[in-house]
């Protein structure tokens, strides 16, 4: 398949644990594994590695799955199962990782560090926010007369990220949304 895609590899936040895989939307690949995946994950330690093709990134993906086959581990019981990629698990290969995604930027592959990747790809998406948030919840619920909904946590997911990126989501809300969320 032609197109820009990425290898990922994302840290969890609590333990010498990472996800690698392949993507063309690194940050929808978040959400699918994990409903708080900004805290879930360490974005301070992920990478993303630009590739041409999903190809070339399935390629890069099994080269380094076969160099990690003593490090698989079985997904974390909080990750999402309906999200599949259960094999693709690491144990202690944070440090081989690492050095495998600098040897691809000598070799002059584009590699983003995951946080600043993830935050340009939040603002871009930004200008989505306002309408998808006034269509989220209902009156009842932004007045807090329903008590916790899924909807509400939902909503708060996906507000959090921004916030959790350094994204004020204030001007790119509906007033009454950014005093629910404010709320807490």
């Amino acid at each position: 398949m032609a197109g820009r895609c990425h290898l990922y590899v994302f840290p969890c936040h609590w333990e010498d644990q990472c996800k690698l895989g392949f993507s063309r939307d690194p940050l929808a690949r978040l959400r699918q594994l994990h409903r708080r995946w900004f805290e879930f994950f360490d974005l301070d330690r992920g990478w993303l590695v630009e590739t041409e093709t999903v190809r070339d990134a399935r390629d890069l993906e099994l080269a380094l799955r076969r160099r990690l086959v003593d490090h698989n581990a079985a997904a974390p019981l909080t990750a999402r199962h309906q999200a599949g990629g259960h094999t693709e698990w690491y144990r202690g290969a944070g440090a081989q990782l690492d050095v495998a995604v600098a040897a691809l930027a000598a070799d002059g592959f584009t590699v983003h560090a995951l946080r600043p990747w993830l935050r340009e790809a939040l603002i871009a998406r930004s200008d989505q926010l306002h309408d998808w948030a006034a269509a989220q919840l209902s009156v009842d619920e932004l007045d807090g007369l329903t008590g916790s909904t899924p909807a509400q946590a939902q909503a708060r997911d996906v507000l959090d990220a921004y916030t959790a990126l350094g994204i004020d989501v204030t001007p790119l809300l509906p007033a009454q949304v950014e005093r629910w969320y404010r709320r807490g």
